[in-house]
């Protein structure tokens, strides 16, 4: 992934060592057991080294967070949407995003892959301060709950997105 960073955003990518996941400050079981994707970002941040501007977490674990209108409303029905399992999140702007590999799964390990790099590509771009992308091919596209999604979109940003980062 700090290859594909890297090259999709033209900046120096440095991998900092492994580190456990926050269970303590993170871990929940509502639905299913697994962490919060916002505890972590917010972790993330307060020990995001000064050498650096951003840190993007990845981990196997499943992930998820509170899936709200723009109004700061939780989306109804509350009961879904309270604990949403999700492959990624990032705040926009900020200075951290956490991927999860937990949902990405496919028989092929290319697509895999692929999704990966998509979803890693686009938390970073909301941290760039990217929004969601009304463009389906463009990789801040809206997953709208759907792997397919994902897998439709592609490895771009719009022309759109390139001039809202400066590209």
């Amino acid at each position: 992934m700090a290859e594909v960073i890297d090259s999709f955003y033209n900046v120096r990518t440095v991998i900092l060592p492994h580190k456990e996941i926050y269970k303590q400050e993170a871990y929940v079981n509502i639905k299913s057991p697994r962490y919060r994707a916002d505890s972590i970002i917010r972790i993330q941040k307060r020990n995001l080294p000064d050498s650096l501007d951003f840190v993007v977490g990845l981990t196997v674990k499943d992930i998820s967070t509170t899936k709200r209108e723009s109004s700061g409303e939780v989306i109804k029905p509350a009961s879904k949407y309270t604990d949403w399992g999700v492959m990624g999140l990032g705040f926009c702007p900020g200075k951290s995003c956490i991927i999860s590999t937990f949902r990405l799964h496919h028989k092929n390990p290319n697509v895999r892959l692929e999704r990966l790099k998509k979803i890693t590509i686009h938390e970073l771009g909301h941290n760039l301060g990217l929004p969601h992308c009304k463009n389906k091919k463009c990789v801040m596209t809206d997953a709208v709950e759907s792997i397919a999604t994902i897998d439709n979109e592609s490895l771009s940003l719009c022309e759109d997105c390139r001039q809202e980062i400066g590209f």
